[in-house]
């Protein structure tokens, strides 16, 4: 069996993880409350022995997004819009589905639609190129990334998510390196991580600059006619650019101790600095409710009430009790 490596992501006010068996997510309502979310990963991808093919198990981390994570949004939305009385605001049906199809066809238009138009427009000033056109197409899709990251990142509420963001990390990088799933444990961690998204993202740009090269289409006529099938070609190609990248993130974090590797590493860990924040410790205790069902699920013993409890005797600081309300999914 490959090795279960454990991540998630932010959301409002949270921090969703998924394992092998389950995903979880624990968000803070407006009483205080850390209210935790449980269910069993059903999806093909997740239980088929296919899912776990090289180049094929990148497209779970896709999935993660636009599945899971998109879900995990929409119920942490629920809690954290939540009134003070306990009326819970609802953010689903219609609103919800909208909400998620908006985004998309913004996402879908800002990276991948008008990157396509200018560069082709920039490469056919003065004698066309292919290489040209494909470099200025990744170079104008980086910059916009970049752009939108820095951009997001100054409003208060994302400020926030970037703050679950790095408890996240902090959660998962403790885990891996054996630590008691304490507060006090994991906040020395760093808040970055070789996994995650944001490097995943910058491969698949890096990537896609190299892939798509010869997928122009500038013999095409109409330019229209050329237009429309670059764009289609590069949806198209998301899945083989998202598994490669994967296998590259995989490969590179299982091999991060050689000078090399961490030269690969390294443009995806600065790049995380836009992403992450440091958290407070309220934002450590929600990854931490998220990551310990999770492990439950998958057989991993955790430390039990009588240890806690014997840890406090010998001095040691463990988590604040938190008000933890169980929900279980459909």
């Amino acid at each position: 069996m490959a090795k279960q490596y454990y991540g998630g992501q932010a959301v409002i006010e949270g921090v969703m993880m998924r394992g092998r068996e389950s995903m979880a997510v624990a968000v803070r309502n407006p009483q205080g409350e850390v209210v935790l979310h449980q269910e069993p990963l059903t999806a093909k991808i997740y239980t088929s022995s296919w899912g776990q093919w090289p180049f094929i198990r990148g497209l779970g981390m896709l999935w993660d997004a636009l599945g899971l994570g998109m879900r995990a949004l929409m119920w942490s939305g629920e809690v954290s819009a939540q009134e003070e009385e306990g009326e819970k605001v609802e953010f689903s049906g219609p609103v919800a589905w909208t909400t998620i199809a908006v985004s998309l066809i913004f996402a879908v238009g800002l990276f991948f639609l008008l990157p396509t138009l200018l560069s082709r427009w920039l490469a056919a000033i003065g004698e066309y190129n292919p290489w040209v056109d494909a470099i200025f197409e990744g170079g104008i899709r980086l910059v916009l990334f970049l752009a939108y990251l820095w951009a997001i990142g100054r409003i208060p509420e994302i400020k926030r998510v970037f703050g679950y963001h790095g408890a996240e990390h902090k959660t998962i990088n403790a885990y891996e390196a054996g630590e008691d799933l304490t507060v006090a444990n994991v906040r020395p961690y760093s808040v970055q991580h070789t996994r995650c998204g944001t490097s995943f993202l910058l491969y698949v740009l890096v990537i896609s600059i190299v892939l798509f090269a010869p997928l122009t289409f500038s013999s095409v006529q109409p330019v229209w006619l050329a237009l429309i099938l670059r764009f289609v070609s590069r949806l198209l190609l998301v899945p083989v650019v998202a598994g490669v990248a994967y296998e590259i993130i995989r490969f590179s974090a299982a091999h991060e101790d050689k000078a090399i590797m961490r030269a690969l590493i390294w443009p995806g860990l600065m790049l995380q600095k836009m992403t992450t924040r440091e958290p407070d410790d309220g934002m450590l205790e929600c990854a931490i409710a998220a990551l310990e069902p999770v492990l439950a699920a998958d057989g991993v013993q955790m430390k039990t009430g009588d240890e806690v409890e014997a840890a406090l005797e010998t001095g040691m600081e463990v988590a604040p009790a938190m008000g933890v309300v169980a929900s279980t999914g459909d």
